[in-house]
């Protein structure tokens, strides 16, 4: 039986990201990196691993691939230095310059050159700078490094030192005694992946911001043909529920399995089951959500709902947004007498929130929804209607 691949390629898209990325014309941004922002689950982390990854790689480019998701309970900062080592230790030539800059020279035991990598990191022997620049000028290439959920980074301050330490790599790179340094950072909360560039105190301040494409017309096509099931599937129809499940391909391949056996499905009732079993899947996903939020104390929600609403212009404890808590809570049915907020409170449903994964919080205090989809939420319910500072 014929294998078929169980992933969509869009090589075009990653052909024209790489060929931006490499080749630095008059006015290009490619130097300064570039942030891809696209919602959770819409394919970003798939196309980046198996078309973005193997296009820069095609061109010769050695890729130093970091995904701070796959594990977020560990330090960001650690997972991209390890990253980095992983990408060295494939090269034995890298091995070997490093080897000679720390002094240690071509120590060979069963001709193969022993040299601890963990030397090499944020207050280490070797810098990253040092690192990525062996790396740069054994292999003659400009250097690419993709970092996934970027906006992870700056949820710790080892994350936040090792963005200034790469900052200072890419200007070093760039620079015309090396071959080039390349950054992409995705992320799937744009207001998350923004606060790594919109402001002079972070490391990659108006890098350019790229909305990434959403799955096409041809990727419906494409499920139309790979999905096997014992009826057809029309691609207009897919094509119309993708769009409606927010260009999310995991509600689609629920939806198949779900109808994957039961056979006695012809075309036609085929497809209004699996119409039926798409918006299902959505509606209980968003039905999740709704059930925490409800779940949530009157302070808690007037937090979740302020901070909703308020986007940037979020401050969590001035005196303007305490009056909008209050707000909240009275449009929510509280008592005037019981919708009293202070600081010690805001700070303990902020802490919350993050514990029901609600509220995701940077370093350096600044805040924002975990996920759009909850936004969304909220609006279409009618929670952030009135609620604007004063």
């Amino acid at each position: 039986m014929e294998h078929l691949p169980e992933v969509f390629h869009r090589p075009k898209l990653a052909l024209q990201i790489a060929s931006q990325m490499l080749v630095a014309g008059i006015g290009s941004a490619a130097s300064s990196g570039i942030f891809l922002a696209a919602p959770r689950r819409t394919g970003k982390s798939t196309f980046v691993r198996e078309d973005l990854r193997p296009a820069f790689e095609q061109a010769g480019a050695p890729v130093v691939y970091a995904d701070l998701w796959v594990n977020p309970t560990a330090d960001p900062g650690a997972v991209i230095v390890s990253a980095i080592r992983v990408t060295l230790a494939e090269s034995d030539g890298v091995v070997a310059r490093l080897a000679k800059a720390t002094g240690l020279g071509k120590v060979t035991i069963g001709g193969a050159i022993h040299f601890d990598l963990d030397r090499v990191g944020l207050g280490k022997e070797i810098s990253l700078t040092d690192a990525l620049v062996a790396l740069s000028d054994e292999s003659q290439k400009i250097v690419v490094l993709i970092i996934d959920e970027a906006q992870h980074a700056i949820t710790s301050d080892t994350g936040n030192a090792t963005l200034f330490a790469l900052k200072a790599a890419r200007d070093e790179l760039n620079s015309s005694r090396h071959f080039g340094l390349r950054l992409v950072c995705t992320g799937s909360n744009r207001d998350k992946l923004a606060m790594l560039r919109n402001s002079k105190d972070q490391a990659f301040y108006v890098a350019p911001m790229v909305d990434f494409p959403t799955l096409g017309p041809d990727f419906a096509l494409w499920f139309c043909e790979k999905v096997k099931l014992s009826f057809s599937l029309d691609q207009a129809l897919v094509w119309q529920l993708f769009q409606e499940a927010g260009y999310r391909p995991e509600l689609l391949s629920a939806a198949a399995d779900q109808l994957r056996f039961q056979f006695s499905l012809g075309d036609a009732t085929g497809s209004v089951a699996f119409a039926a079993e798409v918006r299902k899947i959505a509606a209980d996903m968003s039905e999740v959500q709704r059930k925490v939020i409800r779940s949530l104390t009157p302070i808690q929600s007037a937090v979740l709902r302020v901070l909703a609403a308020m986007k940037d212009e979020y401050a969590p404890f001035e005196a303007a947004t305490m009056q909008v808590y209050r707000m909240a809570m009275e449009s929510a049915g509280a008592a005037h007498d019981d919708s009293k907020v202070d600081v010690p409170g805001v700070q303990q449903a902020l802490i919350a929130l993050q514990d029901k994964k609600l509220v995701w919080k940077a370093a350096r205090g600044v805040y924002a929804i975990e996920e759009q989809s909850l936004t969304e939420i909220l609006a279409a319910d009618g929670l952030l209607q009135g609620l604007a500072p004063p």
